[in-house]
Order: structure tokens, then sequence, then C-alpha cells
């Protein structure tokens, strides 16, 4: 266990306990044992200054692919983790698309003890659905659930057959699993690479519907209805969508989901004036301007339980193909939190609370993990935040592996000013 550590001064913003306000923080074996202002600490206790930091409940990013095993190349378990201290994350969620498919405990297991190895975040392993990501055959969410998986997804691709996901969500009841999932119809989508509308016609490239995810988010919503199983739409990106995920709620369905940070400030417009840029093609792709404002109003009004980064790193000579031919996805761990205080916070589009809520204890409560709350008794988990800080978004100098950001170059106002993971504070080279 790690000393004992107080963090003297700062402000600390806990939505769970409805703080925002100057306080101190008593972190002792691991977990925190008092909140408030002018703490006795015990002699031997480590004192940090934090005053003019905000001290929130560590951040977790539940949507997060670290390709080990199998894609190291790309970004290892632990240079993943150094990101996700680098960004201000204290814990991620990863995604199973590995090689091989977590589909098998003994991969949770791998991931797990690769994740102690590194000892810079905490990580929290999401089980496959279906073996081998193919579709056909469940994979066993109980020995999965016994052995350290949070979730059972199969991201990248959708559980397309209707009467397995059926299943999916009845059987990941036992053992209260959320069935996360990427919502497509693939044969809507077909063979479309950003999204369909004037500015794929006007780029001559094959557009993706945003009826691919709202057909399917309906079809799973009345499964969903059928079973009373728990279901999470990932990386959410349509208007519809979310008016669909808003019923469901007002229902009283077992529904929650996530919105990634580029697709709360980007457009397929963007991808237009990027020239096809690769770094701007992601799955589900960008979508129009009226989809971002509709997510933008979601996150404001509660609709929206979680921001998460989506996380997917790629080798730059895949990123260097041409935009058809490049693989999907963009880093997001180091830019997430400085993207969020720049472009929602200090524009007034959510306060700092709410946007504590949605990074730190609504993936806590989504995922049935610790964490997400600074109360005695919560693991010793904070992230220090600076919110005068300044950053230039360099990809050069990202922890990750992986370069592929659409946000090379912006300036944004706030950062992260560093983690502590049970009481350790985490040193990023």
């Amino acid at each position: 266990m790690s000393a004992a550590l107080v963090l003297r001064g700062g402000r600390v913003v806990d939505p769970s306990q409805g703080l925002d306000g100057t306080a101190d923080v008593l972190i002792e074996d691991g977990a925190v044992t008092a909140c408030g202002a002018g703490l006795e600490a015990p002699e031997e206790a480590r004192r940090m200054d934090v005053s003019g930091l905000v001290v929130v409940p560590g951040l977790i990013d539940m949507h997060v692919h670290l390709r080990e095993p199998g894609q190291e190349y790309k970004e290892t378990i632990e240079s993943g983790t150094c990101a996700a201290a680098a960004g201000g994350f204290t814990a991620v969620a990863c995604m199973p698309n590995t090689e091989p498919v977590n589909d098998d405990p003994s991969i949770t297991e791998f991931i797990l003890a690769q994740a102690a190895r590194a000892g810079r975040a905490r990580v929290y392993p999401i089980s496959a659905v279906t073996r081998g990501l193919e579709g056909r055959e469940l994979t066993e969410f109980g020995a999965q659930r016994r052995a350290g998986a949070v979730a059972v997804s199969d991201d990248g691709r959708p559980v397309w057959n209707a009467a397995l996901m059926r299943q999916a969500l009845r059987y990941a009841r036992h053992f209260d699993l959320p069935v996360i999932q990427h919502a497509e119809e693939l044969e809507l989508s077909g063979d479309g690479v950003m999204h369909e509308g004037a500015f794929s016609t006007r780029l001559g490239v094959e557009g993706i519907p945003g009826a691919a995810d709202d057909a399917m988010v309906a079809r799973d919503l009345i499964l969903t209805a059928d079973t009373g199983g728990r279901y999470h739409l990932a990386h959410m990106s349509t208007a519809r969508s979310l008016e669909l995920i808003r019923g469901a709620k007002e229902a009283g369905r077992r529904v929650t989901s996530e919105v990634s940070a580029h697709h709360l400030l980007l457009t397929d417009e963007d991808v237009y004036d990027s020239g096809l840029d690769p770094d701007f093609k992601m799955h589900p792709p960008l979508r129009r301007a009226d989809d971002r404002d509709a997510l933008v109003a979601g996150i404001a009004d509660g609709s929206i339980d979680a921001i998460a980064s989506d996380h997917a790193p790629h080798h730059p000579d895949e990123k260097e193909l041409d935009f058809v031919a490049a693989p999907n996805g963009i880093v997001g761990l180091e830019t997430t939190l400085s993207l969020c205080m720049d472009r929602l916070v200090g524009k007034g589009v959510i306060d700092l609370p709410r946007l504590v809520d949605l990074l730190s204890a609504s993936p806590a409560r989504i995922l049935g993990v610790p964490g997400g709350s600074l109360a005695p008794g919560s693991p010793g988990d904070v992230t220090l935040i600076d919110l005068d800080r300044e950053v230039a978004v360099d990809p050069a100098a990202f922890q990750s592996r992986s370069r592929n950001t659409p946000f090379a170059g912006w300036t944004l106002r706030g950062a992260p000013a560093g983690t502590i993971v049970g009481g350790r504070v985490i040193e990023v080279p």
C-alpha cells in the first residue's frame, strides 16, 4: 500500500457528494479516508500543495483500444496507460478487438497482469460478446466476469444477428454486465468511408447514412425492452439515435450511452476541408452539423451519460494510406480532457461538475467499477486539473505510440496537472 497522502488547498469538485469548493483530501492505504476543509493528517503523511488546481475523482475512460495482445506496433498496455496518465485518466476500459480477441479468461487475465506490471492506470478489460467477434457463438460471460471483465462488446463490429443479441442481453443479466454495442446496420453502411451527404458527394467517395446507426439502435432498444438487459450505446453519432435513447430512458429501460469528443466538435465538413486527411476518418464517421449540435445538447441536458475517447491508435504507415484505404480511428487519451475543458466548459456549454460526472462518476456507475467519488472509502484515485494552463496539441509529444489525431496544432485552455492512483502519484516520462 502507498504511504498516506494529503492534498492541501485545491478546489475539490466531486458531483457524487455535491462538492465544489476549497478542501483537503486525505488518502491512506490506497483509499480516501477524509475530504473536507482543514483536515488533520497523520504526521508521516506526504503533503502536496495543490492550491490553484482542481481536484476531482480520477477520470475513467470507458472506451479505449490498447491493442495488446497482438498489435503492439500500434500501442501496448504500458504505452496506452502512460498516455492515459498523461491525459488525466486514472482508469481505462479496454475493448476486446485484440489479436487474439479477448474472448477467453486467459486474455482478460493477461491484460490485467500487463496493466499491473505497467503501474500507470487501472485497466478494466471488456470481453467480446461473441467468439472471435464473428457474431456466431456467445463467449462465456460468467467466466469472463470472474476473470475481471466489466462489460461485453464486439466493438468495431455490431452484434448483427438479432436472435444472438437478444440472447446476449438475457445472458448478461445473470452477471449484471452491460452489453456495449457498436450500432451499425452493415447493409446500410456498405463500403462507405464518411458520412453520406453533400460533402461525400462533392468528394466523390461512398458515404454511410446516419440511418445505419439509427436502424440498429432502434432494433437493439426493442430487444432491450424485451429482455430487461443492460444496453450501452458506444460512440453515438446521430441526432436520431439520441432521440431513440431518450425515449428508451423515459420508458424506464436500462439504457446508457456515450459520445466521443470528436463527434462533439467536428463534422463531415471538416473532412471536406481537410482534403480527405485520413486522420479525420473514424467509425462511426463524423456526421452533419445538426447531429453534432444535438449531441452537444444531449450532454448538456443529461440525456447522454458519458464522454469517452474511443482511443484508436494506428501506426503512421497505416494512416498515411489514402482516405479510402486507411483504417478508422484516432487517438484520444491525451486530448479528450483539454478538448472538453476548452470547447465545452470554456464555452459555457456545460459546467465543470457536469464534465466530471461525464468523465468519472458516470463511467464508474455504468461499468460498476470503484471510483467516481472522493467520499471516504472510495479508491484514492485523483485527477488534478489546471484550469489556466494552455496546451498546444503536438502529436510528436504524445506518450502513445501512435500520432493519428485531427486536432494537431489546436491550442486549448485547461489541462491535466497530474494523476494519483491508489494514493500513488503517477510519474509520466
